[in-house]
């Protein structure tokens, strides 16, 4: 039975080019109940769980803030993303957990039975949050899809073109010279498209789009999956060949798409930058500024303690 409900040989041919809005059922599975959750948070490797807090003010990106789970058990955390207002990303689940390495073979041979699209660098993360949290205005460099598994959201998706983002911005990024924020102007609203996301719907968008996520006054539970094709490896490789071409030799080159040979050379450029080290990714890491097991930011110890 295949994943998603709804394809059609248009989404299906369109897959990864655009934005597309789909239907899913994986929300009626007993793994995302609380119980479910409870069990992910255990098992999941508490180093590489990011805990994050957030300002109100989509535009005030720097609010943005890590912290720490402490010794919290998986069920207290669930309890927390009830209560408070913190954002739990879990990435890669299907890395080291069984239970998601098989839904992720269940997503990805769905995708490819029914696109014929091949994919890598498959991530199936979890983001569980609460209720109110924002995602500020940010772009990844993969391809990403959303589902949506408990609560409601809503998503903004802008193009991956000025204003809403510039060629020297992307490269920063690629570069991992900042990070994936960057600052936001609300009059960009006005060239989003906008999706509405309840439990069993998912979209996708184009490769670097900018988006941004305001969730419902309620729980929220989604996997954020990000996975590589060919034609976005190429174009990954393109930005960070562009970067390297402005920085060292102050070009000003363009983007542009399709295998030729100015685009080949580019690549060229970025496996041998990368190989030689000529590009040094900024080592910043956001300091955890807080920890759960003293208390959820604006919220008190007891309020959440099972």
């Amino acid at each position: 039975m295949s994943v998603i409900t709804d394809w059609s040989a248009d989404k299906a041919r369109d897959f990864t080019q655009g934005n597309l809005a789909f239907n899913h059922r994986l929300h009626e599975r007993p793994m995302f109940d609380d119980a479910g959750l409870a069990s992910l948070l255990d098992r999941y490797p508490r180093e590489h769980l990011g805990v994050f807090t957030m300002g109100d003010d989509p535009v005030a990106w720097r609010s943005w803030r890590r912290g720490l789970a402490g010794d919290l058990s998986g069920a207290e955390l669930l309890e927390a993303a009830k209560a408070g207002r913190i954002w739990l990303n879990l990435r890669a689940c299907n890395d080291f957990l069984d239970d998601y390495a098989a839904l992720s073979g269940e997503i990805f041979a769905d995708k490819a039975a029914n696109t014929g699209v091949k994919t890598f660098k498959q991530d199936v993360g979890v983001l569980i949050s609460s209720a109110n949290a924002q995602v500020f205005y940010h772009l990844d460099v993969p391809l990403v899809s959303l589902w949506q598994i408990r609560g409601h959201k809503r998503v903004w998706v802008y193009p991956p073109t000025e204003p809403y983002v510039g060629p020297e911005a992307l490269e920063r990024i690629v570069l991992r010279e900042t990070a994936e924020q960057f600052d936001f102007n609300p009059a960009w609203d006005a060239g989003a498209a906008v999706y509405d996301l309840t439990p069993g719907s998912m979209v996708t968008w184009k490769q670097n789009a900018p988006h941004r996520i305001e969730n419902g006054p309620m729980l929220n539970v989604s996997l954020s999956i990000e996975f590589m094709t060919a034609p976005a490896l190429l174009r990954a490789n393109v930005i960070y060949g562009n970067g390297v071409l402005r920085r060292k030799l102050g070009w000003t080159p363009a983007l542009k798409g399709g295998v030729g040979p100015a685009n080949l050379a580019k690549v060229l450029v970025a496996r041998a930058a990368k190989a030689a080290g000529l590009i040094k990714p900024n080592p910043r890491i956001l300091p955890p500024s807080f920890n759960l097991s003293e208390g959820v930011p604006g919220v008190a110890k007891d309020a959440v303690a099972a």
